[in-house]
């Protein structure tokens, strides 16, 4: 199974490469976007947190314990990516808006390549 989400997690990290080295603002925004689940699934794998257990608690009876920091972690990634992806896409739809386009070579001034 790890084995199989480490593959998993290099396609993602593919896919948010290409769409980062886009010319488009949304494009870059859902490449960062991807790429932070990417690494919310390389801490999932990393940590162990696919392993079946209990939680470790005193009075518990049980042989194996999941470690809850990796889920913790990947919570607290979750709820900053989703704020920083909505900040984003707001500044993108204003530029949108202000320029009238949202290919990155023009935001920049250059001229045809």
């Amino acid at each position: 199974m790890e084995t199989i989400i480490t593959i998993l997690t290099g396609v993602l990290v593919t896919v948010a490469t290409y769409l980062i080295l886009s010319r488009s603002v949304l494009r870059v925004i859902l490449g960062t976007a991807v790429l932070s689940h990417a690494a919310h699934l390389l801490i999932m794998t990393m940590g162990r947190g696919l392993k079946n257990g209990t939680v470790p608690v005193l009075g518990e009876k049980g042989t194996t314990f999941v470690d809850a920091l990796p889920q913790a972690l990947i919570l607290t990634s979750i709820v900053i990516s989703f704020a920083v992806t909505a900040i984003l896409l707001v500044l993108a739809y204003r530029t949108y808006r202000e320029t009238g386009t949202d290919n990155l070579f023009e935001l920049r001034g250059f001229k045809d390549e």
